[in-house]
């Protein structure tokens, strides 16, 4: 029983790394922010990953399509549930619905208008 504790009690030996590599901290921090896209990768790396999943420009269009989609879907979803719970409480089925459900179109679309259109120059 007293053995076991002192294996809990006891420090681990940190310098060999989480899995006993050897390596130091600045090698594991450096792979973490590679890993991250805080850092460039080396070349060596670069060359082992060429060709797997998407290049650059791919997962940004793909991140670009998927934030347009989902800017359009919550605006109509925030302003359809807006028009369903005035019409529930004020008795005018289903006319705030359908203003609603107008005005959150509205808004998806001028959300996605401002994401794709080109950053205004600064005002003097």
């Amino acid at each position: 029983m007293s053995e076991e504790r002192d294996a809990i009690d006891r420090p681990r030996d940190v310098s060999s790394g989480p899995a006993g590599q050897g390596s130091s901290f600045e090698d594991r921090l450096s792979a973490a922010r590679r890993k991250q896209g805080l850092e460039a990768p080396r070349q060596d790396e670069a060359a082992a990953n060429a060709g797997v999943g998407l290049s650059a420009s791919q997962g940004s269009a793909l991140g670009m399509g998927m934030r347009v989609g989902i800017e359009l879907v919550s605006a109509l979803a925030v302003a359809v549930a807006i028009g369903w719970f005035l019409d529930g409480w004020l008795g005018t089925r289903p006319w705030l619905l359908m203003l609603f459900f107008v005005l959150g179109g509205a808004a998806g679309v001028a959300n996605v208008w401002r994401l794709v259109s080109p950053p205004k120059p600064p005002a003097k």
